[in-house]
């Protein structure tokens, strides 16, 4: 199948193998427009930064949503693949051809590129985030207080509570605890 419209939003680029694939892997294969919505932990690792970069440079377009999104793709508004729950490692995935329920999908993909911010944008906020997001998960990590840690970093105590909550809002934390989980699990540790 050789589509010329291809969305996908999902939350890391393992959810779907072939996402990690560039251009020139898929031979040249090239949809006339890739519209692409990630959650913002992405941007925190720099290689995976980098993988949207080219993403970008290739000609797709990529946003950053803070809301849960469903992890999805849609082809030429006519084919759904969903992807279901991770269970002990493994992933099943639907495919969705009944035009009705792919109606439905596209309008919510739709909602959620509204909402969602433009990568260029998304990445100029987090830049600094990036480079102390490991520094910061490692005096979480360590159990040391705000006090400490924000001296050990160089940063005033509120400007280190400011970071560690733009760093748990972009893991979609609730709490340092989740932030932590959530960085484990997302391989930042």
């Amino acid at each position: 199948m050789s589509a010329t419209e291809v969305w996908c939003a999902a939350a890391d680029l393992s959810t779907f193998a072939a996402s990690r694939r560039t251009q020139e892997q898929l031979g040249g294969y090239r949809a006339k427009r890739v519209r692409k919505i990630y959650r913002p932990s992405l941007l925190l690792d720099h290689a995976a930064s980098a993988h949207l970069d080219e993403v970008v440079r290739l000609g797709a377009e990529v946003r950053i949503s803070a809301d849960e999104i469903n992890e999805t793709i849609v082809l030429d508004r006519r084919v759904v693949i969903l992807a279901g729950d991770r269970t002990a490692g493994d992933r099943a995935y639907s495919v969705l051809t009944a035009q009705e329920t792919v109606q439905g999908v596209v309008s919510l993909f739709d909602a959620a590129w509204r909402g969602a911010t433009d990568l260029a944008v998304y990445d100029a906020r987090v830049a600094e985030l990036r480079t102390l997001a490991p520094r910061i998960l490692d005096m979480l990590a360590s159990g040391c207080k705000d006090e400490t840690a924000a001296r050990s970093l160089g940063l005033g105590l509120r400007t280190y509570r400011r970071r560690v909550a733009e760093l748990m809002d972009a893991l979609g934390a609730t709490s340092r605890f989740q932030a932590g989980v959530r960085a484990g699990e997302l391989g930042l540790l």
